[in-house]
């Protein structure tokens, strides 16, 4: 490699931050950001987030709550979050790639109703038992 300026200018390499910042479609970037995949390490987030970013959605990637520690490095899980205005494509990409499976679940959304449900039918079960345990022994 010469050690003067020979006129040829290198060109930037591929995964440069411009060449990401021109893939971004503007209109998927407004809003708050909104979780939309999870991952089981920071690979895996990347991955997800490059096949987010080919279909013009910005994301960021963040460690999962109680992973939060330097320790762990590459290790442990990872949430995709993506702004509000974009969410709407990054689910249909995660999907149209058969990784519906990172998305994250709305179990915690009826929580608290299947809770409420199972203590009701747990009372229901003990009620039940007690009534033939008193009707057999009177």
């Amino acid at each position: 490699m010469p050690l003067v300026h020979t006129g040829v200018s290198e060109e930037p390499a591929a995964d440069s931050p411009r060449e990401r910042a021109r893939k971004i479609k503007p209109q998927l970037s407004e809003g708050r950001l909104v979780k939309v995949a999870g991952a089981h390490n920071q690979a895996e987030a990347e991955f997800l987030q490059g096949l987010l970013l080919e279909e013009g959605v910005p994301s960021t990637l963040r460690r999962a709550a109680g992973f939060d520690v330097p320790d762990f490095l590459a290790a442990g899980p990872r949430d995709v979050l993506v702004p509000a205005s974009g969410v709407a494509v990054a689910r249909d990409v995660l999907l149209q790639a058969d990784l519906g499976s990172t998305l994250p679940s709305g179990s915690a959304v009826d929580a608290p109703g299947r809770v409420l449900l199972g203590i009701l039918v747990a009372v229901a079960i003990v009620a039940l038992i007690l009534w033939l345990g008193t009707e057999l022994f009177v």
